[in-house]
């Protein structure tokens, strides 16, 4: 089915002008003021709301296979698509962990026949998979990246030994995502906080993945990239001091290291362990008030490059155990493009800006083919938003296969009315089609 959206404001590319996006084959045909088309198409009116390019969300933890009974790729990718992400790229920290082609290759094809938003995963770094991880080389238009636990993880996906993280720094040829805490600083901290009492709780957090703990781990793959050469992006930037490791003077096509902020590290402080405890419990943690205002200066000054998630659901059983047992990750995708809308509606960013980090920043760092931006030839993931309609987020429309969210009871200012992948419309004023599921991403490189 072929799409006229009419009389529509347009954000896109720093600037919102009110015109017609015509939809047909999948693609945006055409962008104008005043389209009439001959075709036979379904016309929507627009009159008073927005238009963005879909949401590409950089990191998410969607669970399958191996932990289906925390979330599924259906499950979140339907939560993404009614929060207007259109796009996802998922960690390979599943079950068994994505140490192998092989087993890249079999989530692909779960995601081919599942999900409803457009997808890519993350091929798994460990200490003794080197040559798997090197011929992700040959899959550089395939695969969105390599992603490296530095210093801390769980399981075995930590790379630990020095002389692995130099072969890897120094032969992958696509984009490196880490994640950056260091282990013993981590372990110095629990130690000595233990010592000083018997019974931890969720606000010890960020006392024992400290502000050190971060900027130790970000510095080291900083070093590391600097001397190689590397494309390294660095994901969930917590802290004020790891703020000096990035640099605004370069456009963000031609930076070799930039970074990722996301929206819980941009709205909690460790204030909010007093009332939210476990639920906000993840890694890196949410720290002190003066870091979520630092990162929100570096988010607006471009040296954070994208807003993401880090999407990661657990049951409520498991983020209910006694802190040191319960489970680290909190569920987002759903409300990440409203909790941003928000902070609009407040005036502490434009909504422009909002656009350029979630869609157009995550594509050219990314280099992702034909999505993240409303131009005629690019794929037609579109979000509707009316700005005017408020939105709560209540157990009764949250999507998440875990059935929480740490904002439940939180109103926003807007609302998402309709959401296109592919040119397909999925959601559309609380209406599914789930006939037609999202394609696999592309890479130009």
């Amino acid at each position: 089915m072929d799409y006229l959206i009419k009389d529509i404001q347009i954000v896109n590319e720093g600037k919102t002008l009110v015109g017609d996006v015509f939809i047909k084959d999948r693609v945006i045909h055409k962008i104008d003021r005043n389209i009439s088309v001959k075709e036979n198409v379904t016309e929507i009116n627009g009159n008073g709301k927005h238009l963005l390019p879909g949401a590409i969300d950089d990191q998410v933890h969607f669970r399958e296979p191996g932990l289906t009974h925390k979330a599924t790729i259906y499950s979140e990718s339907k939560a993404a698509v009614a929060g207007g992400v259109t796009s996802f790229m998922e960690m390979p920290n599943t079950v068994p962990p994505v140490f192998t082609h092989e087993l890249l290759e079999q989530k692909y094809s779960i995601a081919a026949t599942s999900s409803l938003a457009n997808y890519s995963f993350y091929m798994g770094t460990g200490n003794d998979n080197l040559e798997e991880v090197l011929q992700t080389n040959n899959k550089k238009k395939d695969v969105c990246g390599v992603k490296v636990f530095m210093g801390s993880s769980t399981g075995n996906l930590l790379v630990d030994n020095p002389l692995v993280l130099e072969k890897i720094f120094g032969g992958v040829e696509l984009l490196i995502a880490t994640h950056c805490e260091d282990e013993a600083t981590i372990k110095r901290n629990l130690q000595k906080i233990k010592q000083q009492k018997e019974t931890l709780e969720p606000a010890d957090h960020p006392l024992i993945r400290d502000e050190e703990a971060c900027f130790e781990s970000s510095f080291r793959a900083v070093q590391l990239a600097k001397k190689f050469d590397t494309r390294l992006h660095i994901l969930h930037i917590s802290t004020e001091r790891e703020l000096q490791l990035f640099s605004n003077m370069l456009p963000l096509k031609e930076k070799r290291i930039t970074a990722e902020v996301c929206v819980h590290h941009l709205h909690f402080t460790s204030n909010d362990y007093k009332n939210l405890g476990n639920l906000i419990k993840c890694n890196p943690a949410i720290k002190a008030e003066h870091n979520k205002q630092a990162l929100w200066q570096a988010l607006l000054d471009n040296k954070l490059d994208v807003i993401a998630t880090d999407h990661a659901p657990h049951t409520w059983d498991e983020k209910n155990e006694p802190y040191e047992k319960a489970h680290a990750g909190l569920p987002l995708v759903q409300h990440s493009l409203l909790l941003m809308l928000k902070y609009v509606q407040e005036g502490k960013i434009t909504l422009e800006k909002v656009v350029e980090k979630m869609s157009h920043a995550v594509a050219d760092c990314y280099q992702v083919e034909n999505r993240g931006y409303i131009r005629e030839g690019y794929f037609a993931d579109l979000v509707m938003v009316d700005m005017d309609t408020v939105s709560e987020v209540n157990k009764e429309n949250i999507l998440y296969k875990c059935g929480w969210s740490p904002l439940e009871g939180t109103a926003f200012p807007a609302t998402i009315t309709h959401t296109f992948i592919n040119g397909n419309l999925v959601c559309g004023k609380g209406v599914w089609n789930e006939s037609i599921k999202g394609m696999r991403m592309k890479f130009d490189r």
